[in-house]
C-alpha cells in the first residue's frame, strides 16, 4: 500500500482575457509542491507550510489543499485520512494561480494514495471546493489546466483541453506587487449591458476558433477584454504602458492574468516572445515595480506524481 506521495502543480494564467472563470492554461514556470501521508485516523491535518511570505490558514477547512481533500474524504467516505505538508513556490497574490496550484498538487498526490485511484475529471469538483476558500466562488479556470495540462476550457461541470498551435508562445511577468483576488473581484460587482457581454463573448468565439485553425489572426481579434479588464487595469500600477508595451514589441494581444497584478502575452514565436518579455518587465520598471516574467508554450504542463512510497 502507498501511504506517502508528493506532486507538483504549475502556475497558469487565468481568464485568458476573454474567457472569464472558465478558461485557463498552465505554463512552464513557478510551481507548488504538496507532500501527502495516509494516516490511519479519519481527516485531513495540515503539518507545514514552507515558502511562503506571509501566514497562511493551516486549519485544513481554511486551506485550500485542505478544503479539497476533505471533500475527496467526505464523497469517498474513507475511513483513513491524510497529512499534508506544502512548499510554496507560486507568488501569493499574483495572478498566477497560487491558491489553485496547492489544492490541485494536494488532490494529485492523495490520490496515488487512493486504493483504486480517481481518473483526473474525477478530482475536478474536489478541486473547485478548494478553490473556493481562497476566492469565495468556484470556478475552473486554474485548477481545469492544472489537472489536465494546456489550455482548458472548464464549466461548473466539465472541463475540456483544447488544440493549441505549437508555435504559440505565452509570456508571463509578474511585478512584485500583491492584489488578492477577492479584492479584484470586487470591482466586478455592478451592472454590466447586455451589448457588451455580446462583445465579449464574440472575442471568446474568435479566440476558440483561432486555436482550432491555428489562426494568428483570429487570436489577435479575440485576445481582447472588454468586461473585466477595463475595471480591474486601474488595481495594476502601470499596467496600461505594460499592455502597450507588449503590444508594440509584438505580441498578439495581452490582458491580465487571474485575479492579477501579473500580466500574460500570447506571441506567435520564442523570439518574439523573449522581445515581449523583456519590453513588459521594463514597462513595470518604469513605473518603479520589480518584476519576473516566463516564457513558455501555452500548451502548458499539468500537475504531475513526483515521488511515490509504500
Amino acid at each position: 500500500m502507498k501511504i506517502r506521495a508528493t506532486a507538483r502543480a504549475p502556475a497558469s494564467v487565468g481568464n485568458v482575457a476573454v474567457g472569464f472563470d472558465i478558461l485557463g492554461h498552465t505554463i512552464a514556470g513557478p510551481f507548488d509542491e504538496v507532500s501527502v501521508q495516509r494516516v490511519n485516523s479519519p481527516g485531513v491535518r495540515i503539518v507545514s507550510i514552507r515558502g511562503a511570505d506571509r501566514p497562511l490558514p493551516q486549519s485544513a477547512t481554511e486551506n485550500t489543499s485542505g478544503a479539497a481533500l476533505l471533500s475527496l474524504c467526505d464523497t469517498l467516505n474513507l475511513a483513513y485520512g491524510f497529512e499534508i505538508t506544502i512548499d510554496k513556490g507560486i507568488p501569493y497574490g499574483s495572478g498566477l494561480g497560487g491558491s489553485a496550484a496547492s489544492a490541485v498538487a494536494a488532490l494529485v498526490a492523495a490520490n496515488e494514495l487512493l486504493d483504486t485511484p480517481l481518473p483526473r475529471e474525477q478530482l475536478y469538483p474536489h478541486a473547485l471546493t478548494g478553490e473556493a476558500v481562497a476566492s469565495g466562488s468556484r470556478h475552473g479556470d486554474n485548477v481545469a489546466p492544472m489537472l489536465l495540462g494546456g489550455l482548458v476550457l472548464a464549466t461548473a461541470e466539465t472541463l475540456l483541453r483544447l488544440p493549441v498551435p505549437d508555435w504559440l508562445y505565452a509570456v508571463v511577468v509578474h511585478p512584485h506587487h500583491v492584489l488578492e483576488t477577492r479584492r479584484a473581484r470586487e470591482v466586478l460587482a455592478t451592472f454590466y449591458p447586455l451589448s457588451r457581454c455580446v462583445e465579449q463573448t464574440a472575442h471568446l468565439s474568435l479566440l476558440l476558433v483561432g486555436c482550432f485553425r491555428g489562426d494568428p489572426e483570429l487570436l489577435r481579434s479575440g485576445l481582447l477584454d472588454v468586461l473585466v479588464e477595463p475595471r480591474r487595469a486601474a488595481l495594476i500600477p502601470g499596467f496600461a504602458r505594460v499592455k502597450s508595451a507588449a503590444l508594440d514589441a509584438g505580441a498578439l494581444g495581452a490582458s491580465i492574468s487571474g485575479a492579477g497584478p501579473s500580466v500574460f502575452a500570447w506571441c506567435q514565436d520564442a523570439t518574439t516572445a523573449a522581445s515581449v518579455k523583456a519590453a513588459m518587465g521594463q514597462a513595470f520598471a518604469e513605473h518603479g515595480l520589480d518584476s519576473e516574467g516566463w516564457i513558455s508554450p501555452v500548451t502548458g504542463p499539468r500537475a504531475e506524481v513526483l515521488v511515490c512510497a509504500s
